[in-house]
């Protein structure tokens, strides 16, 4: 075990003691916001990214470990173990190493080469693999004919030596090393669309024919031809030059150039064509798989953290449209904690007279509520309705459009159904977006990550890993901003760090029965909530109105003393030092440094103090689409807006610009500079100024740039200046070399004159 901590400690560049206090907090049942927050003096102020990384790369090293055990008590129980073949399985660095080294020792199914060898033909193989140039090989063979073992002639005889000798070359580890290292660097990817399905397949039109080398290829366009050949529509080989392998195996094994020589390479070809490459191409299958799955969760993860810690609008009366055509508009009003006051239905889009009464019953309700926000949903009919809601010239009421990406999966769940038993799912979705627009954070966390429409191939990708990479992002994402704890669903409580379903489940009962939570100390109160998870929990929840002034901030209540320590040194109360500025300015940190706090949590504690509770979260700024673009027919190339940016991929950004469907800004169309990563230059949610560069209404595609226009046009009459200085200076090359051409043939014929005389 000490020595995984050394391993961990030289891969993540990390003291050994930084290991160990990580792993040790961990076991201890501390989570990763915990330990990145209050746990610094102990981990070097190691971020959250680190710990988790650090937590992940030792479950690897202990899942190796273990399989590493398995594999040595099922060596060992064969009877065909010894000091050496153990010493190579527990120095194997990886588990693709381990395997190699265990092949030839795993139980198998029958083979061509454990027929052969049940035949007695081992000892022959054994002697033709030495390549002694004493062995007579055809004379060789003829000892080993056999009737009752179906070994009629010289032919079957060398055939099942070849069979034994295609395994044992194919198990050799050296050689496996070599051919893995070999695929990876030279393998290419070849699609082709299956016979008879191009019309079917036509999504997939750039695969239909296409060549690139593994290496090189970026992940979505890895995931997109894997999940072509997962539908029958790609047919797709992944393997590098056949030649060059073959050389590769023939210099390990055909040491001589005589009859036995001859038949090893035979055993190689065998091997290779129907052992060892269609090994290595599953296996180098499986490793593109897991890197293109780890980018496109990495992609997904950023983009979900992003759209999880947009701009809230916070507590306001909100009113919120499910807009709608033929079955009209479904609004509800909600109070500033997000609770349903009445639900109802206008249709404003079908005549003059719905659309009469559809304004006047809004604008009732807009006065009966003291609505001070509109959430409009940005689906069907969303364009429409905001220019209708707009239209009524509402005095201080805001108008904003908001994404509904997910709504409908929530208005579907048990979690909408229990919340609202009487109401249908538009009601439902109507709520959704309303709350979306007050604290999308809040309500984004009862959706299924996967659903709230953000990411890159997320349904294709290793969905375990891909739900641990989200569970730590939102968790992330909660413990970061705080959870009020007299407001929070059970959903957001959930993911605070210590609490879980069960326990979040248990406060929302408590509150319900006893109301709201005085302090934090009465979380001890809540069923099965003990100190670990009072531990864990209690610096990410606040409590406004509570008691004591710190239970309001992410101030832990384990440092409550050192801070009343703090306040009594300046002859004041804990109350008094939240509010006087100059007071805590006036702290001097270095006369509370202990054994078990550092600086680090000291200047955290000082920051809390300036602002307790602070929200990380930006700033809210109202956004509004342009009049009159409501539909893609309604866009031209040339044509310049604003919109949202709602994805991220390692291709590009995908921005809404109002029209019902995103449209596409490559990573050549973001910058006049080489755009690696698109998450470098824009994030979820930020407004951009685009470009539309090509309509295709018929595959509803929409081509966006981010480059100016001016910028653009400048570098089109740089080019075009460019190319015509290529052509003069082409042309007056061309007029020196027919000038050179010229006097080279005088003197070639004065030297001819000159040796004729």
């Amino acid at each position: 075990m000490q020595n995984i901590h050394y391993i961990l400690s030289s891969e993540l560049n990390l003291k050994l003691k930084q290991v160990e206090a990580v792993l040790k907090l961990l076991q201890e049942g501390a989570t990763v916001p915990f330990i990145a927050r209050y746990r610094k003096e102990a981990t070097g102020s190691l971020d959250e990214l680190q710990i988790a990384t650090l937590r992940d790369r030792y479950q690897a090293l202990i899942d190796l470990q273990k399989r590493k055990e398995a594999v040595l008590k099922s060596i060992a129980e064969q009877g065909r173990l010894h000091a050496e073949l153990e010493k190579q399985v527990l120095d194997c660095p990886t588990i693709k190493e381990l395997e190699d080294l265990y092949l030839p020792y795993k139980p198998k199914r029958k083979t061509r080469a454990s027929v052969a060898r049940e035949r007695g033909l081992e000892p022959l193989a054994l002697r033709i693999l030495a390549q002694d140039h004493a062995l007579q090989v055809e004379q060789e063979a003829r000892k080993y004919l056999s009737a009752e073992q179906a070994l009629a002639d010289t032919a079957a005889v060398l055939a099942g030596a070849r069979d034994i000798l295609a395994e044992l070359i194919n198990e050799d580890a050296s050689l496996r090393q070599k051919m893995r290292s070999y695929f990876e660097q030279q393998a290419q990817i070849q699609s082709q669309v299956q016979k008879g399905k191009e019309q079917e397949a036509q999504k997939y039109s750039d695969y239909f024919d296409w060549q690139e080398q593994a290496a090189k290829a970026p992940s979505h366009r890895v995931l997109a031809m894997f999940r072509g050949e997962d539908e029958g529509l790609l047919k797709l080989e992944i393997l590098p030059p056949e030649e060059a392998a073959l050389q590769l195996m023939e210099r390990q094994f055909v040491k001589a150039h005589n009859a036995a020589g001859k038949q090893v390479q035979m055993a190689v070809q065998d091997a290779y064509k129907r052992l060892l490459r269609p090994a290595m191409e599953t296996e180098l299958r499986s490793s593109l798989k897991l890197k293109a799955d780890e980018a496109a969760i990495k992609v997904f993860a950023a983009n979900a953290r992003q759209l999880l810690m947009a701009a809230p609008l916070g507590q306001k009366n909100v009113l919120a449209i499910d807009p709608g055509f033929r079955t009209g508009c479904k609004l509800v009003c909600l109070d500033r904690q997000g609770k349903l006051l009445e639900n109802a239905t206008i249709f404003p889009h079908q005549g003059a007279t719905q659309a009469q009464a559809a304004a006047k019953q809004l604008m009732q309700l807009c006065q009966k509520y003291q609505i001070e926000a509109i959430a409009i949903g940005n689906g069907t009919a969303g364009r429409e309705t905001e220019t209708f809601v707009r239209g009524l010239d509402l005095p201080s009421v805001l108008v904003v459009m908001v994404n509904e990406s997910g709504a409908s999966i929530y208005s579907a769940s048990a979690l909408a159904r229990e919340e609202f038993p009487d109401k249908d799912i538009t009601v439902r979705g109507a709520v959704s977006i309303g709350r979306r627009l007050m604290d999308p954070l809040a309500e984004l966390v009862k959706i299924d990550p996967k659903s709230i429409g953000v990411g890159q191939y997320q349904h294709d990708v290793d969905q375990k890993k891909l739900q641990q990479s989200l569970d730590d992002t939102v968790m992330s994402c909660v413990n970061s901003v705080g959870v009020e704890l007299n407001t929070a669903s059970k959903e957001l409580l959930a993911y605070v760090s210590g609490l879980g379903p069960a326990l979040a489940q248990n406060i929302v009962d408590y509150r319900a029965a006893h109301g709201p939570f005085k302090n934090r100390q009465a979380l001890y109160k809540v069923p099965r909530l003990g100190d670990k998870a009072f531990e864990q929990a209690a610096g990410f929840l606040r409590i406004r109105q509570s008691q004591h002034p710190l239970d309001a901030s992410a101030v832990h209540p384990e440092r409550y003393a050192l801070v009343e320590q703090m306040a009594k040194d300046l002859s004041l109360s804990v109350a008094q030092l939240l509010a006087d500025k100059q007071a805590q300015q006036g702290i001097v940190l270095e006369r509370y440094l202990s054994a078990t706090v550092g600086l680090p949590t000291l200047q955290d504690i000082v920051k809390e103090l300036a602002k307790p509770g602070r929200d990380p979260r930006e700033q809210f700024e109202a956004f509004s689409f342009a009049e009159g673009v409501n539909t893609i027919n309604d866009l031209t190339e040339g044509m310049s807006l604003k919109g949202i940016v709602t994805n991220i991929t390692n291709f590009g950004a995908f921005v809404d610009i109002g029209v019902h469907q995103d449209g596409l800004v490559h990573c050549s169309e973001m910058a006049h500079h080489f755009v690696a990563n698109p998450a470098d230059l824009v994030k979820v949610g930020q407004v951009v100024q685009v470009r539309v560069c090509q309509v295709d209404v018929s595959r509803k595609r929409i081509a966006l740039s981010m480059k100016t226009e001016q910028a653009v046009s400048a570098k089109t009459k740089q080019t075009k200046a460019t190319k015509q200085n290529q052509t003069k200076f082409s042309t007056t090359q061309k007029g020196q070399t027919t000038s050179a051409e010229g006097d080279l043939q005088v003197k070639l014929a004065q030297l001819k004159g000159m040796f004729k005389k």
